[in-house]
Parts: C-alpha cells; structure tokens; sequence
C-alpha cells in the first residue's frame, strides 16, 4: 500500500510517495522557477495548483485513464516522455526516480524527461488563458486539443523548456518514420509541436507564441501558421522541416 505525504510550497502542493520525499522537493523548485518565468509572459497564472506524484505507471494510469490512449497514440520515438497529465485540479506525474530511469543514454534525453513537471505546468497556465483549449477537458476543449494538438503540446513543451533538450527524439523520429506533415499530426505532436513553436519565436518573437497559445484564430489550423509567420504554409512548412534538420544535427 503506498504511503502519501504531502510536501508544499508557496504555489503548489505535492502529494507523494514517502519514497519520493527527496525527490518532490526538486520538482516543486522547478514548478516554482516555470511559474515565475511564465508569470511575466502570460496574463494568467494559477494561485494554487495541486501535483500528484505516482510510484507507478499503473498508478498514473489508473487516475489518469485518458493518459494510456494518448501515449498509444504517440510516435514511439516521443512515448518515454509522455509521463503525465494536467487537469483542472492539477498535474499528475510519474515519480521522478521511475521518469529517469526511461531515459535513454544519448545527451539531452535525461533532461527533457526530467522537465516534463514544467511542461505539464505550462498547459495548466496555456489552459487557464485560452478557454477554447484545455484543462478542463470538456466536450469542445478536448475536440480544439486534438485538432490544435501541435500547439497544445507544443506549448507545453517549448514553455517547459524541453524544446532544446529534443535532438535525441527528433533524430530518431526523422530516421524511424516517414516524413512528417506540417502542422504535426496527433502522433507528433507530442514531440514536434515544440519545433514549430521555436521556430515562431526565432521569426517573429516570443510574444507571437504567447499570443498564438493564448487565443485561437478563426478558421483551421494552416490558416493560423500563415497568420502567424506572415508567409504560405508551404514556405513555413520548408522553413520547419529545415529547422527540424537542423535540430537533429543533420545539417
């Protein structure tokens, strides 16, 4: 039977494993570094949110059932990183000493796996601006997340700072798999929205990306990204798949 403490400060409360007591306390100081940097980017951010560490992934899985169907729609080359969930009530997470030891050995993989607490934060923040995406998963906000899902993702990705630290994933999504569309499809998304985000920031700045996650154009998702990057989406599509490359080292 697990044995739950509870651990918090000044903006989240943690309840854990005993197990995971050394552990909480680094997670708990990079949710509050993330929140601190999100709060001067986003015009809302949550007083008070709740962080759930499980000791297994049948743990997470059983309070977070929806977690298993996404990590099955997931490239395989990005599923060791999708270890957790946001809700409206908070985030739940796998522990970090069991997300670590999913990590490969290449360089970064280590890193992005251990950020997955400020990528799964940043959605509760991309959240709680933009009505239209979630949490909460509601009927409508859950059918805009799987149609937005490059950006939904990705914002939690580029935000939680795992964008840099995904070379690793993405060489191996562009060496395993056909070539990928533009925007991501759901199976990417996990892992590729974040490129897409970087390379709006590196073009047009960082307050672009904040504006695209904070308020969904009208009309589909391509029209947006031409909204977005001042250009065709077949100029933008060339200018990422280049970006892409240039993040997995092959040029």
């Amino acid at each position: 039977m697990t044995s739950w403490e509870e651990t918090d400060s000044p903006h989240f409360a943690a309840r854990h494993d005993e197990a995971d007591s050394d552990d909480v306390v680094g997670v708990l100081e990079l949710l509050e570094g993330t929140r601190r940097r999100l709060a001067r980017q986003f015009p809302v951010v949550p007083e008070l949110v709740n962080v759930v560490l499980h000791g297994t992934r049948a743990q997470l899985y059983a309070a977070q059932p929806e977690l298993a169907a996404v990590v099955r729609l997931t490239n395989p080359a990005a599923r060791r990183y999708v270890v957790g969930w946001p809700t409206s009530e908070g985030i739940h997470l796998l522990a970090p000493r069991h997300v670590e030891s999913r990590a490969s050995n290449v360089p970064g993989s280590r890193e992005m796996a251990l950020l997955a607490p400020a990528a799964l934060y940043a959605q509760v923040v991309v959240g709680a601006n933009n009505p239209q995406l979630p949490p909460p998963f509601r009927t409508r906000s859950t059918r805009q997340m799987l149609r937005w899902a490059w950006l939904w993702a990705g914002a939690g990705q580029y935000f939680g700072g795992q964008t840099v630290h995904a070379r690793p994933a993405i060489a191996r999504r562009l060496r395993e798999g056909a070539e990928p569309s533009f925007p991501p499809a759901v199976k990417d998304a996990m892992l590729l929205g974040g490129s897409v985000l970087d390379l709006l920031a590196q073009v047009r700045g960082e307050a672009a990306v904040v504006e695209l996650a904070c308020r969904l154009p009208d009309g589909q998702p391509e029209r947006a990204l031409e909204q977005a990057f001042g250009q065709a989406l077949v100029s933008t599509g060339g200018d990422w798949r280049a970006h892409l490359a240039r993040i997995a080292g092959q040029q």
